[in-house]
């Protein structure tokens, strides 16, 4: 069962100008050591940013507090399985959320889809409830 949806849109041109006037101080608060580090090495370093600032917006929607009520910027890291597939490891006030959304018996799935298309980047999450097995 869908627990939440949420999507968000980025101008990529926004997060550009945001890594040039404060550097670390906005990628500190707003995203992990893992986060940082992959987007560092990347060659379209703001797209990469974007599409990450995009699902951690899209993230607190689906999860229906926003970023507010204990939820915060580094609660929600994108990671990639595997298989290269993107997803969203929640930790503090957003896991807590996560937790409570889960009904009884069945465990949570959260689903990510990035994109990016020159100057706007785009995130999709969908929070799904599958039983446990």
């Amino acid at each position: 069962m869908i627990l939440g949806i949420g999507s968000d849109l980025c101008d990529i041109r926004r997060i550009e100008r945001s890594l040039e006037r404060f550097g670390e101080r906005f990628t500190g608060r707003i995203y992990t050591s893992g986060e940082r580090a992959k987007c560092d090495g990347r060659a379209t370093r703001a797209a990469s940013y974007a599409r990450r600032f995009a699902a951690k917006e899209a993230c607190s929607k689906a999860l229906g507090t926003g970023l507010r009520a204990g939820v915060f910027w580094r609660d929600m890291e994108v990671v990639n399985l595997p298989g290269g597939k993107p997803t969203l490891r929640l930790t503090g006030g957003a896991l807590e959320r996560l937790r409570r959304m889960v009904p009884e018996g069945h465990e949570a799935v959260v689903h990510v889809s990035l994109t990016d298309d020159p100057p706007l980047a785009q995130a999709f999450v969908v929070i799904e409830a599958v039983p446990r097995t």
